[in-house]
């Protein structure tokens, strides 16, 4: 995927296509790392990881698709706790794996969601969420997904870059076999 979005013909495909975009960046933000370098906590104030945001990214997408087809999935609450961090045993590859299928799952549930003004109730006994507002839009929630990811895609770049002095343009250049120019080095993993 390119750095930008490509041109949208309608609303949907807008909201669809920047969320995308954000999950993209994202996991470029693992692009070459060892899970090792996934699962590490650079900053002395924080425990979060590269890995672990994106976990955490998959979560929130599958917990939003819950509330959206007002479903209640087993496991969610310990999801939740969990979510930040890469457990033992948990790869790179593991971790991009739970957060495309979290992403395929959000993208067949929209498919099939004709309005994107249809209501989703508003979960209560949630601190975060206002107690004033019934229900959102599908187009909130999409919206909110994108905001989401792009805050821990930022999130992720700052921890990448700790980790081994990777940023993210050329990380997708490398991901994506961008040409090398005279103003960009693909980032390339060491020999």
């Amino acid at each position: 995927m390119p750095g930008n979005v490509p041109p949208v013909a309608d609303e949907r495909e807008g909201l669809t296509a920047y969320l995308e975009q954000q999950r993209h960046v994202l996991r470029v933000a693992a692009y070459g790392l060892t899970d090792e370098q996934a699962r590490a906590t650079p900053t002395t104030t924080s425990a979060l990881s590269v890995g672990g945001l994106i976990k955490h990214c998959a979560s929130v997408e599958r917990t939003w698709m819950d509330i959206v087809l007002e479903r209640e999935r087993q496991g969610a609450a310990d999801e939740y706790q969990a979510g930040f961090r890469v457990e033992p045993g948990e790869t790179v590859a593991d971790i991009l794996a739970l957060h495309r299928h979290a992403a395929t799952e959000t993208d067949e549930v929209i498919a099939g969601i004709a309005d994107l003004s249809q209501p989703v109730p508003v979960p209560r006994g949630v601190p975060w969420f206002p107690q004033d507002v019934e229900a959102w839009s599908v187009r909130w929630v999409l919206l909110h997904l994108i905001q989401e990811t792009a805050r821990h895609a930022g999130h992720a770049d700052i921890l990448r870059e700790a980790i081994d002095g990777a940023t993210a343009f050329p990380l997708m250049a490398g991901a994506e076999n961008w040409p090398e120019t005279p103003w960009m080095q693909p980032w390339r993993p060491p020999s």
